[in-house]
């Protein structure tokens, strides 16, 4: 490996400067590094990104162990910000490599590297891997991801062979691509470009699992809905049988997408809306929420409590309802008075 170092620029804004800036004081350093100062999240994570990289030991290990420990809520905003420079995309991609909720968000960047992308293929875990393997447009772009994560012992097998059989898409246009031999310069620098998206590619049918489903047995149709791929776990959504319909929520795999697509369907059995108010890391997402409270079967005082977070607009909107219970549209209501009063 080359000794020789990068330097890469970010444009920061004044709060961030006197931090990292030169002659900044140690002590205002350290107290960044523990979180202790009161930045925005995107300042934050600028600054442990600049802080991670400098000279001083115990501040590098801080602001390493700040981002790991960081609050997803406030991480959050900065991952999915198309804005974000790729290089903090990057570092907190590298320190929350096993946090799913974290990489999904990353994933849905338009702005991160394939070298971010890389790594996570060389390093994730299995449903970390199952997550990049579900994004088509990254693997279109760079084909080095498949091969990345077709060398990863910890793919399972079953996603290998979904993955190996894929001839290498062309290449994409030339990026800036991060890495940890990369340190920052002095700030003010000129910002990265976000790459664009590859439209999505159709999804195929495939005709042989679904006749393979209708085949299998209980015991068969659990152990699948448990470990196989996407198509697999669209057929056994919709098994009658609620123990396989179920075990696809408790696949490692599924995606917060499909989750979603399984709130918002209004014929969702009890039990599967169930699983899915009892998934602390599900119902973190706005969406999710919002689609649990229209659900007919969502039991009503968790209901009532989801609604805490919903947005003026959607309050609004629920108070209008007719396709939901009179007690959401009268708390709807109740909630749009209190809020009329406070201002």
């Amino acid at each position: 490996m080359s000794d020789t170092v990068k330097t890469v620029r970010l444009r920061v804004s004044p709060e961030v400067a006197r931090i990292v800036g030169k002659g900044s004081p140690r002590e205002a350093q350290l107290k960044a590094a523990r979180g202790d100062l009161p930045l925005s999240g995107r300042d934050l994570v600028t600054a442990l990104f600049f802080l991670r990289h400098g000279g001083d030991p115990e501040i590098r290990g801080l602001s390493v162990k700040t981002i790991k420990e960081l609050d997803a809520d406030i991480l959050a905003p900065v991952v999915r910000d198309p804005d974000c420079h790729p290089h903090l995309l990057d570092f907190v991609g590298r320190q929350r490599l096993e946090e799913r909720a974290v990489i999904e968000l990353l994933l849905g960047n338009p702005a991160v590297s394939s070298a971010t992308l890389s790594h996570i293929a060389e390093n994730g875990g299995g449903p970390i891997l199952s997550l990049l393997a579900d994004r088509e447009e990254h693997l279109r772009k760079s084909p080095e991801i498949i091969k990345a994560i077709l060398s990863n012992p910890r793919a399972d097998r079953s996603l290998k062979m979904r993955l190996a059989p894929k001839e290498a898409p062309g290449t994409g246009e030339e990026e800036e691509n991060p890495s940890e031999d990369e340190a920052p310069g002095e700030p003010g620098g000129e910002d990265a470009d976000a790459e664009g998206e590859s439209p999505e590619a159709e999804e195929e049918e495939n005709l042989s699992k679904y006749q393979m489903a209708l085949e299998m047995g209980v015991s068969e149709k659990i152990k699948m809905a448990l470990t196989g791929d996407k198509e697999w776990r669209n057929i056994f959504l919709k098994d009658a049988n609620k123990l396989v319909s179920s075990a696809v929520l408790k696949n490692p795999r599924i995606t917060d997408g499909e989750v979603l697509a399984v709130a918002k369907n209004k014929s969702a059995s009890e039990e599967l809306i169930r699983l899915i108010t009892l998934n602390r890391e599900w119902v973190k997402s706005y969406e999710i929420k919002k689609a649990l409270i229209l659900h007919p079967r969502t039991p009503l005082p968790k209901a009532l409590r989801y609604m805490e977070i919903l947005t003026e607009k959607d309050i609004k909107s629920l108070a209008k309802s007719r396709g939901v219970s009179q007690v959401i549209v009268n708390n709807a209501r109740r909630m749009l008075m209190a809020k009329q009063r406070k201002k």
